[in-house]
């Protein structure tokens, strides 16, 4: 194609349907059928054919390079070697992905180039002006081909941006290293002038020891039950309605991309196919892309298997440490074609209105904010003991804390999934952390400090929670060493997050942050010390505890206990899973034998294997959906 036409200029060329029926690859009802979806959702003819299952990528391609007057060519071994590298080097990987464009070679003043965007309209008048030529010659492609040929045309610098990116972003924000040097100097000092104080002054020290943890421990639970009553309320000032959602245009919804992260977990690849089919989205602008480790055929060959629509792409993520789901993500961003970007994880199961409501409450809250947070459940909420404590914490966490959080606009650290985003300030803000172990619950901070807000919507994604203890305590560990990872990369400097983010975002983000994992520390010693002196009024502990610290110590004990329980029954009440509320009166056992002994595992491990990701297994319950 020359320079003077474009490659949208189809002139009088045949329409993609009646090519694809002169070809016999679809017949009238199927074109009729993909024509009436069109008109009322929208979406590309050709896509919708795709997805639908009428036509296969090859068909699509060859009949869109005879619509536009296009070569078309296949991928074969021998094509990046064809490549004119010093045409390669003008461009980087960013540049390629967003334009659509590989430069092949150049003869004289032509610029031959391959596309599997054929009707973009700037793509001569691009090639023209970066290349300096005269004349462009566009070769078409299949978007698979495409993907692959950029994978092995710039794959060292794809995996190094997707472990790395952040950290050449702003090292700052990155957990990359573990402790400053100023917090180690620091933290030297506070425990060298604790010991000193300890030989010198034993009994002041210890009275302010415990008086630390008590007052501590007192903020801590008061902070959450303030935040948790407004999350209580949330809903009459942020509820998204079934009427809002039916009033939605189809034709006017954005390209939605899917992130699926998945590590040998062949089990659950039909469920999610399943479960992402009944997305009440037009399909033919859901861009679903399965992450998939280089290594784990396992996982790759169950999911060829099962034959997912053509809306589905399969990127095999390279061999490379950390082997983390932040970087599969973040590699996934790169291909990613969506104005709006969520991620699920392989065994959730949102519900059907989802994105639909998230599309909304972005219009809602406004461009100042990055991300939408669904809540969070369990199908197999009934199935053992962990389970029904487990569905009791997150019915709170995400029914009450997190709204409770967004009612007062502080600063939100995200769960793992159903996060939605703008994808073009998801890349700004250096997507995730791969070497922080919650790199969710960083991201929500990452947007605070950016001047980002983060809100939730009403909707639910259900997921299959742990029914083993082991299993339960390796993930929870791991999201604990994530606070603390993500505590310690935003107070290196913390004047300057204080100016940057205010003094009530600032506080926030260290009770919740720093405070949880605190809490968690200090709940053994706090109950343990406070439950011995009730159970056995020994005068031992009298010069250490004076009356004000065993008053708080109490109120901790009891009142702090009660609200617990309190707060865990309505959430479940609220949902209807009444037959949860017996097992609330668990929740202090929960604490102790769960949370705090998942809290030393994770201090443990942020000095011994900080990056260390404990995979959780999934797959494992015996009740399904």
């Amino acid at each position: 194609m020359s320079a003077s036409g474009t490659a949208s200029d189809a002139g009088a060329a045949p329409r993609l349907g009646a090519i694809l029926r002169a070809r016999g690859k679809i017949t009238e009802a199927q074109l009729d059928e993909a024509l009436a979806i069109q008109q009322e959702r929208g979406g590309r003819l050709g896509w919708l054919l795709l997805t639908l299952g009428f036509i296969s990528r090859l068909d699509l391609f060859t009949a869109l390079a005879s619509h536009f007057s296009l070569k078309f060519s296949v991928y074969t071994p021998e094509l990046p070697q064809l490549i004119d590298k010093t045409l390669l080097a003008q461009l980087d990987s960013t540049e390629v992905i967003e334009r659509h464009v590989i430069p092949v070679a150049r003869r004289n003043d032509i610029l031959v180039v391959l596309t599997d965007f054929p009707d973009r309209p700037d793509t001569i008048s691009y090639c023209r002006q970066r290349f300096q030529v005269a004349t462009v010659r566009i070769v078409l492609i299949t978007d698979l081909d495409f993907m692959h040929l950029v994978q092995q045309l710039y794959g060292d610098e794809l995996i190094d941006q997707s472990i790395n990116g952040l950290f050449y972003r702003n090292s700052k924000e990155s957990a990359y290293s573990v402790f400053t040097k100023t917090q180690v100097v620091a933290l030297a000092l506070l425990a060298y002038s604790a010991l000193a104080w300890l030989y010198f002054d034993a009994k002041s020290f210890l009275i302010s020891l415990f008086a630390f943890c008590q007052l501590a421990f007192f903020i801590s639970v008061t902070f959450k039950l303030v935040i948790s009553l407004a999350g209580a309320r949330w809903e009459q000032f942020q509820f998204i309605s079934p009427e809002e959602v039916a009033e939605l245009d189809d034709n006017e919804l954005p390209v939605y991309t899917v992130l699926v992260p998945v590590y040998k977990e062949p089990e659950v690849i039909n469920i999610l196919i399943n479960s992402l089919k009944k997305i009440d989205y037009p399909q033919g602008k859901l861009d679903i892309l399965l992450l998939l480790e280089e290594e784990d055929t396992i996982t790759f060959e169950a999911a060829k298997k099962a034959q997912p629509p053509g809306n589905w792409r399969f990127i095999r993520i390279p061999n490379a440490l950390p082997k983390t789901k932040p970087k599969a993500c973040n590699y996934g961003v790169f291909f990613s074609r969506g104005k709006f970007l969520t991620i699920y994880d392989a065994e959730d199961i949102p519900e059907p209105d989802q994105l639909k409501k998230a599309i909304i409450g972005f219009r809602k809250y406004g461009e100042s904010y990055v991300c939408l947070q669904a809540a969070l459940n369990y199908f197999n909420a009934g199935e053992n003991i962990i389970t029904r404590l487990f569905t009791l914490e997150y019915s709170y966490w995400f029914d009450y804390l997190l709204p409770g959080l967004d009612r007062f606009q502080l600063p939100i650290p995200l769960g793992g999934t159903s996060n939605h985003f703008r994808t073009d300030i998801l890349k700004q803000l250096g997507s995730w952390d791969p070497y922080n172990v919650t790199e969710d619950a960083d991201l929500g901070i990452r947007a605070c400090a950016n001047g980002y807000r983060v809100g939730v919507i009403n909707s639910t994604t259900y997921e299959e929670a742990n029914t083993r203890y082991g299993n339960w305590l390796r993930q929870r560990s791991r999201w604990i060493k994530g606070y603390m990872q993500t505590f310690l990369v935003y107070n290196r400097r913390p004047l300057h997050m204080l100016r940057t983010i205010g003094l009530m975002n600032w506080l926030s983000f260290q009770l919740f942050i720093g405070g949880t994992p605190l809490l968690f520390l200090m709940t053994p010693l706090v109950w343990g010390l406070f439950i011995f002196w009730l159970l056995t009024h020994s005068t031992a502990l009298d010069p250490f505890m004076p009356p004000f610290v065993l008053y708080i110590g109490l109120y901790n004990l009891l009142i702090g206990n009660f609200m617990g329980i309190y707060l865990n029954m309505m959430a479940v009440f609220r949902r209807g899973l009444f037959s949860l509320l017996p097992f609330a009166l668990l929740n202090p056992v929960y604490w102790l034998f769960g949370h705090s002994v998942s809290a030393y595992k994770a201090l443990w491990q942020l000095f011994s294997k900080p990056f260390y990701w404990e995979k959780t297994a999934h797959g494992i319950s015996k009740l399904k959906h």
